[in-house]
């Protein structure tokens, strides 16, 4: 037996005994783990450290060095994610329905832990800790693999929270970590069907695309984000300019982030030339279609390429439509189910939008930065999934459950 599953019949095991805490306990392990980051805090950001080195030596991006960066407000954050966690409503033992049949038998769907998660995850800690709160407070056990570039910030983020977890009563397995950061660790956590029910990817398309095409095991695809941003004529030139702004820049690195400006030719001038100076001040790369490069010179030819990219950076790609339906049919071709917004002063043409581009989140009038759980109102968040099955959108602790029929008779037989 392999060192990998092993790891996961440890994990299969702590998962059972999980499923049975009661919501008190979880809880008190949260709030638990929580207290030890904060009192762990200069251990946590000297082995970050020691990642951020590695990496600029490595020469990696700017945005995936923000994503690897942990800062003592970083830290805390991720301490009060988990405070946080622990008051959200619990899922496990919800009723979702219900009913009594003819024969006197009564039906309950029960919400129930899904048992092992796996996540495999790129250069961002904050995942390691966000995914344990969320699958402890949901009743399940947490294989986490992350990536050579966080491997010392992960070490030693499990081994703080998964020891502060067991001191509060949770079985000793029940937040794992895969130590080797090789590609046959993650494969081998791709072929343990049986041992783990479900598999999360959280990071670029390349990773995403290896998991679902390579695993024996169930897979959530979550995070990439091809989004857009479409100003469509009429639009509030100010609020537009706010928004496309902030949708690039408040955080480029993100997979909620703008990657694609669309703007309809009747607006096209002027808001090119008001959005032009806020995003070029701050350092964003522009690259447009032919009418946009007539309305702005100097800007940059868009490619093919540039329509399908996500770039997880300072990049934007900008383009000139003749219509609302030319919009929308650019984002059906090239977007990846995740964001769009449309700005615009007209009900109508919003509805449309709504209702005919397939994303897992649709804005009228506002930035897909929103596109989070935490913003959503719905506590921490596992990943936001792209795709229809399961579960659609920014994952919280109901998507990590699933449910179970129970029958309560009084003797009764089929005949």
């Amino acid at each position: 037996m392999s060192d990998i599953e092993e790891l996961a019949r440890r994990s299969k095991a702590a998962a059972a005994g999980l499923a049975t805490i009661n919501t008190e306990q979880k809880d008190k392990a949260l709030l638990a783990m929580a207290d030890a980051l904060e009192q762990k805090m200069a251990v946590i950001l000297e082995q970050n450290e020691e990642d951020l080195s590695a990496g600029r030596g490595q020469g990696i991006s700017p945005a995936l060095l923000d994503r690897l960066t942990l800062s003592e407000s970083r830290v805390r954050e991720m301490a009060d994610g988990l405070r946080e966690v622990a008051t959200l409503r619990d899922p496990v033992g919800e009723i979702v329905d219900g009913w009594k049949l003819p024969n006197g038998l009564v039906v309950e769907k029960v919400r129930v832990p899904l048992g092992v998660i796996g996540i495999i995850y790129e250069a961002r800690p904050n995942v390691t800790v966000d995914a344990a709160g969320l699958c402890i407070k949901s009743g399940n056990a947490v294989i986490l693999r992350g990536s050579s570039s966080a491997i010392n910030s992960n070490s030693v983020l499990v081994g703080i929270i998964a020891g502060a977890a067991e001191k509060a009563g949770l079985p000793k397995d029940a937040v794992q970590l895969v130590e080797s950061t090789d590609r046959e660790s993650a494969r081998e956590l791709m072929r343990l069907h049986g041992l783990i029910d479900v598999l999360i990817p959280r990071g670029g398309e390349g990773l995403i695309r290896t998991v679902v095409e390579n695993s024996t095991v169930p897979v959530i695809e979550t995070g990439v984000g091809n989004c857009h941003v479409y100003v469509d004529k009429g639009a509030d030139i100010a609020m537009a300019t706010d928004i496309v702004v902030n949708a690039k820049t408040q955080r480029p690195g993100v997979c909620n982030a703008c990657e694609t400006l669309l703007v309809h030719r009747d607006i096209a001038e002027e808001f090119l030339n008001a959005v032009y100076k806020p995003l070029t001040e701050s350092g964003v790369i522009l690259r447009g279609c032919p009418v946009t490069r007539k309305i702005l010179n100097g800007v940059a030819e868009a490619t093919e390429e540039d329509w399908c990219t996500e770039y997880l950076d300072l990049i934007l790609a900008m383009k000139v439509v003749e219509s609302l339906e030319e919009a929308i049919g650019h984002i059906s071709r090239y977007g990846s189910s995740h964001s769009e917004a449309i700005v615009t002063n007209d009900y109508t043409r919003g509805k449309r939008f709504v209702e005919e581009v397939d994303s897992s989140a649709v804005y009228v009038n506002a930035s897909t930065r929103f596109t989070d759980g935490g913003q959503f109102g719905m506590g921490a968040e596992i990943g936001i999934s792209t795709q229809k099955l399961h579960a659609r959108g920014p994952m919280s602790l109901p998507e990590l459950t699933t449910t179970k029929f129970v029958i309560y008779g009084t003797g009764q037989v089929r005949r």
